[in-house]
């Protein structure tokens, strides 16, 4: 019997990949899981919660970029926002754009930036809302124990205080 706590991405939810000019082909969540997890960063690039999180996500994600997890940002905006938000790490990472923000009420998100780690069967396994080192750390611990990885301490040195995100939906 499924775990009614877990929320289980719907097989019709598409991710769409920013590539070098533009947008790739959108595809089935069940496509981008088929090999590894998912460990995303997802960010809302119109609000200040999201830029003050900017350089700790991406230590965080960092740390498994070898690992068995597909490491990635969700943006909620186009590719052109989302390429002018990140910089040069749009071409560092995997970045979805989800303007219409279906991804981010199918993980059931409700605060940005969040920090979620989807399974390779689409269940979300944990998830973090806000910057909140240590729910950051529990979703950054459960990585690292599926993947038998090696996790981080959140928060690091030069990482912000705890805060609350901006709402997910806009």
């Amino acid at each position: 019997m499924a775990d009614p706590t877990v929320t289980q991405l719907p097989n019709e939810l598409h991710l769409t990949p920013v590539t070098a000019d533009g947008l790739g082909q959108a595809r089935p969540i069940m496509d981008w899981l088929t090999t590894f997890h998912l460990a995303s960063v997802v960010l809302d690039p119109y609000t200040n919660e999201s830029s003050w999180v900017l350089r700790a996500a991406t230590r965080v994600l960092e740390q498994f970029r070898s690992s068995h997890a597909r490491i990635n940002f969700v943006v909620t905006a186009g590719a052109d926002d989302a390429r002018a938000f990140l910089g040069p790490l749009a071409d560092q990472f995997l970045v979805f754009c989800d303007a219409d923000r279906s991804a981010v009420k199918a993980m059931g998100l409700t605060e940005l930036p969040a920090f979620v780690f989807t399974r390779v069967d689409g269940s979300v396994a944990a998830k973090a809302q806000g910057w909140h080192p240590a729910e950051w750390q529990v979703v950054a611990d459960s990585i690292a124990d599926v993947t038998s990885w090696t996790s981080l301490d959140i928060p690091g040195a030069s990482d912000p205080r705890p805060f609350n995100g901006s709402p997910a939906l806009g």
